[in-house]
């Protein structure tokens, strides 16, 4: 494999953040939504996932889009996402690029 080619996961992340709440200026996967990427033999991938709030009104659109952004991966086969509510998510879950644009830091 060349040095510059991706991995699946690393291609996953990648789709991933260009998936945003229309509410928040920055993309689920460094706002801490993505607990978990699972990507198995076949290549079927499992993300588990949260919203900032339970009730967010944006939940289908959010979720609808991480599924179609996975699934237009090449290589992937299937998508499954889990939205889980635990933990809960807060904002120490966000990457220091998501604090600082939202004014954490």
């Amino acid at each position: 494999m060349e040095e510059n080619e991706l991995t699946i996961e690393e291609k996953i992340v990648k789709m991933l953040r260009t998936v945003y709440d229309p509410e928040i200026p920055v993309n689920v996967y460094d706002l801490g939504l993505i607990y978990s990427v699972d990507v198995d033999e076949e290549k079927n991938v499992r993300i588990e996932m949260t919203l900032t709030a339970p009730n967010c009104p944006a939940a289908d659109f959010i979720v609808e889009d991480v599924r179609m952004k996975v699934e237009s991966v090449e290589e992937v086969k299937s998508v499954d996402i889990q939205l889980v509510f635990e933990p809960e998510w807060d904002k120490d879950m966000m990457s220091e690029e998501a604090k600082l644009e939202l004014g954490f830091l």
